[in-house]
């Protein structure tokens, strides 16, 4: 399903998309509030290259919504298993991740909507596209550099042997300069009976 028809200069929300809510029932009315759960799939790209939500994983969202003079605040949580790898030793991760939302979707024409219309949202009619939020707030959680475990050792530079699964995993490092004659030793040396 597609996200919204966007067009060079009008942008309309698809009220059947998940992230899309209908804040009618609130009727401007400052102090209404409805609570809000809903199930939603996860968009694409909600994550970085070595970590993210997978597209199509189910998201879980609790929401307030609130009407104030400006507009609808949105308060809540936003829940998705979160995939990834560790950057250390490749080894893939799987946690559950849960960030806060909040975030006032401006009335069109409001002080708050003329104020700073580049970051501040606004409603379109009566709706609201939570997507941008979730993906901000997703996003800002993820750990840049995703590890396995706090203390990872990585992996072996030799060989690409995973050091946690073995501590005591070395090589004989032969100095580059020295193997020539190690080979001459080699070479020389009597067979023991």
């Amino acid at each position: 399903m597609p996200r919204r028809d966007r067009e060079p200069d009008t942008a309309r929300l698809d009220p059947r998309d998940p992230f899309v809510i209908d804040t009618r029932e609130l009727g401007r009315r400052p102090g209404s509030m409805r609570s809000l759960t809903r199930s939603v799939p996860a968009p694409k790209h909600l994550g970085t290259d070595v970590i993210g939500v997978p597209e199509g994983s189910t998201m879980e969202l609790e929401l307030r919504l609130e009407a104030v003079m400006e507009g609808v605040l949105v308060s809540g949580t936003a829940q998705g298993q979160v995939r990834g790898e560790c950057v250390r030793c490749l080894e893939p991760l799987e946690e559950t991740l849960e960030v806060d939302l909040q975030e006032l979707y401006a009335y069109p024409g409001s002080s708050s909507a003329e104020a700073d219309e580049d970051e501040v949202h606004q409603l379109e009619g009566d709706l609201l596209d939570l997507e941008p939020v979730v993906r901000d707030a997703v996003v800002l959680a993820l750990p840049q550099q995703p590890v396995c475990e706090e203390d990872c050792a990585g992996l072996c530079v030799e060989c690409g042997a995973r050091l946690s699964d073995d501590p005591e995993h070395t090589h004989e490092a032969l100095d580059p300069r020295w193997a020539a004659l190690g080979g001459l030793l080699g070479e020389q040396r009597p067979e023991q009976p």
